[in-house]
């Protein structure tokens, strides 16, 4: 088997450049929804296939139920990421999602923190 973190690299990296493109635009200190409708805009505008605000049930039991959980973005039906505009990342943001990619069958994400001088030191990329 290779290597699990080498999980679409051209796509994520793709990504990563319209995350890069937007934040280089906007800066950090905007809400949140901000960056993700401008990220969704940028992706589209790449010819990426995305979708934003994805209900994601928890199935209990056999049972799928509707809980609340939205996927902010997912790219390619293949990545999740997850937005955040907060001081720094912490590790609820990264356990939220990786349970995210439990519950989806997904397997990449990305979390993004754009309340930050450079999105390089934002950005954490998660493969289960």
């Amino acid at each position: 088997m290779g290597v699990v973190d080498d999980l679409w690299p051209e796509l994520s990296g793709e990504i990563i450049g319209c995350a890069f493109e937007v934040h280089s635009a906007l800066g950090p200190g905007l809400l949140e929804s901000a960056y993700k409708e401008c990220l969704f805009h940028e992706l589209a505008m790449h010819g990426l296939q995305v979708a934003k605000e994805v209900s994601l049930p928890v199935v209990y039991k056999g049972v799928a139920l509707d809980c609340g959980y939205r996927l902010d973005l997912v790219v390619e039906d293949k990545v999740i990421i997850e937005l955040k505009a907060v001081e720094a990342l912490r590790p609820v943001h990264e356990a939220q999602l990786l349970s995210y990619l439990k519950l989806s069958g997904l397997r990449l994400g990305l979390l993004m923190n754009f309340n930050v001088v450079r999105l390089r030191e934002g950005i954490k990329r998660r493969v289960l």
